[in-house]
């Protein structure tokens, strides 16, 4: 049976925690077929199989609900138009639970059991860190939504890449000027305590320090916490901005928290959406949020300067112009992440086109002409916006988004530049054997 999103679902048969999308059969014409297929056809008109490794359950399962609708209706454009190298594309999803431990096994099944051709879809860094090595050594193409640093640092191994979605490092660099011009010089961080939090910890006090601002004071947070109140003391009086980025189901309760801990009279707020994503910004207890600034990715509201490839994308992963689904007010996306599985998706498209892939065989073939790539344009397949790619360091450069909350929306006052958030690489994956 199939669920809303036209997804095949085998957690009622004896198969446990997989599903199988067959190329979005109802939208490219397929026959549904459960389980493991045997094609007795040429191997070229078997299907690309594509591993999604999701966040279904654990801290990331709102984001791991929006990727794979997001995946679904790319796959489906992707097979409307013929698919990859003339075949069509089927994914086979698995349940990380949002685990390192977890996910490492994951990534195994896929290679061994589903025998996919690549991994695709993780988002959250402490999950892609403790998957990286299973990738690596069952040489498994492993493509990450994530946004850590992980990847670009050159730490992980050849087989992981990030071309969807820029990092952590860049991001921060991007902004540093904009929060040091406009919201404040003294500055308290508050993030989650794991590897993407980590990224944030290191990389802003440098970026706002080359702009004469600096972290006063840095404030880890379990991401499994439930309550917030008791670390909102430490910040120091004479901060004038908070910087906060936390993730996970309790996002709603730390926002509510922390406008009842100052009230009326607050420092300025600059936030990582990841501290409102998936949450309605109009939610009881939230309006003290007015005024205030967060990055985005991809912004959750519909602006008036949006490109018809942005309107076009919207409409096909449907969500309304308020970023949530549509006919659903009350399921809001994770706009400002989930395009980078739209985008990852068309690298892999082009990559595995100018490699000439044909099966797992030539999973080597494909990391090479992943490095090849240089520049996306923007467009239907990167409605994000335009994005250039270092192969050395497996990871692309793109825009960003600095919003304010206004009228109970977000309102795009800033884009940077793609310059802007450019850095040395710190290694060069290409060195490395396959």
């Amino acid at each position: 049976m199939t669920d809303k999103n036209g997804f095949f679902d085998l957690s009622k048969t004896t198969l446990t925690r997989r599903t199988t999308l067959k190329g979005l059969a109802a939208g490219a014409g397929l026959a549904m077929a459960p389980g493991f297929v045997r094609y007795s056809q040429a191997q070229s008109s078997a299907p690309i199989k594509i591993g999604f490794q999701s966040h279904r359950t654990g801290i990331g399962a709102a984001y791991g609900r929006w990727y794979e609708k997001t995946t679904a209706a790319a796959i489906k454009a992707i097979n409307a138009a013929g698919g990859i190298n003339g075949r069509q594309v089927e994914v086979i999803i698995e349940d990380d639970g949002t685990d390192p431990g977890r996910g490492a096994e994951v990534v195994g099944k896929f290679a061994t059991q589903h025998k996919t051709d690549i991994v695709f879809g993780t988002l959250f860094s402490h999950v892609v860190i403790g998957s990286a090595p299973a990738a690596g050594e069952n040489k498994m193409p492993y493509f990450v939504v994530s946004e850590g640093h992980h990847v670009a640092s050159t730490k992980l191994n050849r087989y992981v890449f990030q071309p969807g979605i820029t990092d952590v490092k860049s991001q921060i660099q991007s902004m540093a000027p904009w929060i040091a011009a406009n919201a404040g010089k003294k500055v308290t961080q508050i993030f989650p305590d794991f590897a993407f939090g980590y990224d944030h910890r290191d990389y802003l006090p440098p970026a706002l320090k080359a702009q004469g601002a600096e972290v006063i004071a840095q404030i880890a947070i379990p991401p499994t916490e439930s309550s917030f109140t008791k670390y909102f003391p430490q910040i120091p009086p004479e901060t004038e901005v908070i910087y906060h980025v936390m993730v996970g189901p309790a996002v709603l309760t730390f926002v509510k928290e922390l406008g009842e801990f100052y009230g009326s009279n607050r420092p300025q707020l600059f936030g990582f959406i990841d501290s409102l994503e998936a949450v309605d910004i109009n939610s009881p207890g939230l309006e003290f949020l007015d005024g205030s600034h967060f990055w985005e990715g991809s912004p959750r509201y519909a602006q008036p300067d949006d490109t018809e490839a942005q309107k076009a994308y919207r409409a096909a992963v449907g969500i309304d112009d308020n970023g949530a689904a549509v006919g659903d007010a009350k399921d809001v996306s994770t706009a400002a992440h989930m395009f980078g599985c739209w985008e990852t998706l068309y690298v892999v498209k082009k990559a595995m086109e100018d490699a000439g892939y044909k099966g797992p065989e030539d999973r080597a073939k494909l990391v090479e002409a992943t490095e090849a790539l240089k520049e996306f344009a923007e467009g239907p397949e990167h409605p994000q916006g335009p994005k250039t790619f270092n192969g050395k360091i497996h990871q692309c450069f793109g825009i960003q988004n600095i919003s304010k909350v206004e009228g109970g929306k977000l309102k795009v006052v800033h884009k940077t530049k793609i310059e802007d958030g450019l850095y040395e690489a710190e290694g060069d994956y290409t060195t490395q054997a396959l």
